[in-house]
């Protein structure tokens, strides 16, 4: 049997969660100010969105526009609210100062959720962005969300197809200024995961999830 693939859009709130489901999209990311490329959403709007979708919804757990972990008691805080509010399913990544996954802080962020998580674009800011993904494999994410390289899809395109061919680890979820025709040649590299933001949203992140085109990636992702 053929491997339908995984189509993950960012939803913002209710109203990106429930087109983005009508769409026909299989996962959620959700985050909040995306001028700083996402942030921890309010408890209040974790409880909206599970109340409007029955899509998996993974909460994003980061508190400054960078990759370096602020308060370490902050975020614990942070996760426990979510959790509280209904969050199972977590996104979050930290590096060092020196460009090293921050597997400490993550490590301790794991131990405080109860589900699955993904280990976020943090990793394509790394020092040696193969290297850090190694390192993931021992961490406990499920899944990885990366663009292979700082500068997006486009730029990382030989890195995603060496980490889409390997066999083990978690699962690599490609995304960051991803386009349509970058899916298929990605797919029969290996890759089954795909996350759009901008993609799903033609007029701006000012509107909501647009249907029509969550539906269009949806077909592409699923062939």
């Amino acid at each position: 049997m053929s491997n339908p693939g995984l189509l993950e859009v960012i939803a913002l709130d209710a109203r990106d969660a429930e087109n983005a489901q009508k769409g026909g999209a299989d996962r959620l990311e959700l985050v909040s100010d995306m001028a700083v490329d996402g942030l921890s959403p309010e408890p209040r709007v974790v409880r909206e969105v599970l109340a409007a979708t029955d899509l998996p919804v993974r909460v994003m757990l980061r508190d400054n526009g960078s990759f370096a972990r602020g308060s370490l008691d902050s975020l614990r805080r942070k996760a426990a609210e979510l959790v509280e509010a209904g969050a199972t399913e977590f996104v979050f990544g930290y590096l060092t100062g020196n460009g090293a996954v921050d597997t400490g802080t993550c490590a301790a962020l794991a131990a405080e959720i109860p589900g699955p998580w993904t280990f976020h674009r943090a990793v394509d800011h790394a020092r040696d962005v193969l290297a850090a993904h190694r390192e993931l494999a021992a961490l406990g994410c499920d899944t990885v969300l990366s663009a292979g390289h700082p500068d997006g899809v486009a730029a990382g395109l030989p890195v995603l197809r060496e980490l889409a061919g390997r066999a083990g680890g978690p699962r690599l979820l490609v995304g960051g200024g991803l386009r349509a025709g970058q899916v298929p040649p990605l797919r029969a590299a290996g890759a089954d995961a795909f996350h759009i933001g901008s993609a799903a949203r033609p007029r701006g992140w000012a509107e909501p999830v647009d249907v029509e085109s969550v539906r269009e990636w949806a077909d592409l992702v699923h062939q």
